[in-house]
């Protein structure tokens, strides 16, 4: 895999299923007590965190599902059907089990740290991301294109820093509205990469099937 397109692809996979926009309102809400200065420090902290979370899992993703037993394909279709539950969410405007639960988001709001737990983990590089970080990884065999992913998780890192970051301007202008129909054209496309995702998948378990 070394073509531009197939990284731009990669890119906008990635930085659709982490969805820095759809969680503005929740770090909204879960920050609504801190200081300019502390939701700075805790949109810096999230995205670290972020970035921290897919590079670890890109460089040891593949062994741990070796170590498991768990081959490639099974996960690719295992990996695809729970980011079609997650684009499915998202196509009705919400975030979805696989990214928080009711009770995590209730319980986020009497802590004082959020960036990690649970805006980091797992709202934002949570199982989808990490199954997508892993697939793609296997698709590199040089060092040239670990660097190159490397380079993407840091982009999307960076993005989710400048959405928190710029969080009030960007939910003024969108609104709750415009937050919402771009999380839904989001779930569009993640739906199409889950569907590539499953059929691959398919097509490795079951030769036959082209």
């Amino acid at each position: 895999m070394t073509g531009l397109s197939e990284y731009v692809h990669i890119l906008t996979a990635l930085f659709v299923i982490v969805n820095p926009i759809g969680a503005i309102p929740l770090f909204i809400t879960f920050t609504r007590e801190q200081s300019p200065s502390e939701r700075l420090v805790t949109a810096k902290q999230t995205a670290i965190a972020v970035a921290v979370v897919l590079v670890v899992t890109l460089f040891i993703g593949e062994p741990l599902l070796h170590f498991f037993g768990i081959g490639l394909p099974s996960f690719r279709v295992g990996g695809g059907i729970l980011i079609l539950l997650m684009a499915i969410s998202m196509l009705h405007a919400r975030q979805g089990g696989a990214r928080n639960t009711l009770q995590e988001v209730v319980e986020a709001e009497d802590k004082e740290n959020v960036a990690v737990v649970p805006l980091a983990i797992p709202m934002l590089a949570g199982p989808g991301a990490i199954s997508t970080t892993i697939i793609y990884a296997h698709r590199v065999n040089t060092v040239w294109g670990y660097v190159v992913l490397l380079g993407i998780v840091l982009v999307v890192a960076f993005g989710v820093m400048a959405a928190l970051r710029l969080a009030d301007p960007i939910s003024k202008r969108l609104g709750r509205t415009g937050i919402n129909i771009a999380t839904r054209i989001m779930g569009l496309i993640l739906a199409a990469i889950s569907i590539e995702f499953i059929a691959g998948g398919l097509l490795q378990l079951f030769p036959h099937l082209a």
